[in-house]
């Protein structure tokens, strides 16, 4: 049970494995202000910087669960990096069904709401681990702009335009979900730009150390247009964001 090999190779040097810098991570952390002490789930956590970051900076607790072995053995490493093992633990496994043994003040799904099926499915799991009172983390993407024709909506990855909400149109869905949302944090321009362009560069730094191996072809292509890609697509139309909830 892995994550395929691409995934790794093209967040390689990523910490955040989102359209989300360093200092949006730390707003958001500032935003929500949990108290010391507070327990966190993080489901589909990658690297586990929101977990460590905010054990440094806030004293929180918590456990995160990511299929990847490579990003779970990495999650360690920065956990123990910046001095906060002994506060937060990373499992191996499938976050999707994933409930925590007790319940937690914060849980979070950032950017994979695929585990659930959707955000509606993501919500509905994450409930199952959440204390009375606390607050769930949804990180997901929205329309920034209305796509104008098919090869926009492929362009951002998607099947179809009805496959994502425009920003009000998500703020209404979780409403609609029985929460309130009560924060969030977008990510911009800049910050898809840090995200997707890094990839270029890990990909790049593969291709020439690995010339021979079976993934090669599949990743110059990804090279070849995904660039151009984001420019033209991505950049302009896709948003993302992480939002706050409570339920009413």
């Amino acid at each position: 049970m892995d994550l395929p090999r691409s995934f790794t190779i093209r967040e390689s040097s990523h910490r955040l494995l989102n359209p989300f810098t360093p200092e949006k991570l730390a707003a958001l952390g500032r935003a929500v202000g949990p108290a010391p002490g507070t327990t966190m789930l993080d489901l589909a956590c990658g690297k586990g910087e929101m977990l460590s970051t905010w054990a440094r900076d806030h004293g929180t607790t918590g456990t995160g669960v990511d299929i990847s072995t490579a990003f779970i053995a990495a999650a360690r490493e920065r956990a123990a990096e910046l001095g906060v093992a002994e506060r937060v633990a990373f499992v191996h496994g499938d976050a999707a069904g994933h409930v925590a043994a007790e319940p937690v003040g914060i849980a979070s799904c950032v950017g994979a709401t695929w585990i659930g099926g959707g955000p509606e499915g993501t919500v509905e799991l994450l409930r199952r681990s959440l204390a009375p009172g606390g607050v769930m983390l949804v990180g997901e993407p929205y329309w920034r702009l209305d796509p104008p024709d098919q090869a926009t909506v492929a362009g951002c990855h998607m099947s179809a335009k009805d496959d994502l909400f425009s920003l009000p149109g998500l703020l209404e869905h979780f409403g609609g979900l029985g929460c309130d949302v009560v924060e969030m944090v977008l990510a911009d321009q800049d910050s898809w730009d840090r995200y997707a362009a890094a990839q270029w560069l890990n990909v790049r730094r593969w291709l020439d150390a690995n010339p021979g191996d079976e993934l090669y072809g599949e990743m110059r292509a990804e090279l070849d247009t995904a660039p151009v890609n984001h420019a033209r697509y991505q950049r302009e139309y896709l948003g993302w964001g992480v939002f706050a909830l409570m339920d009413r």
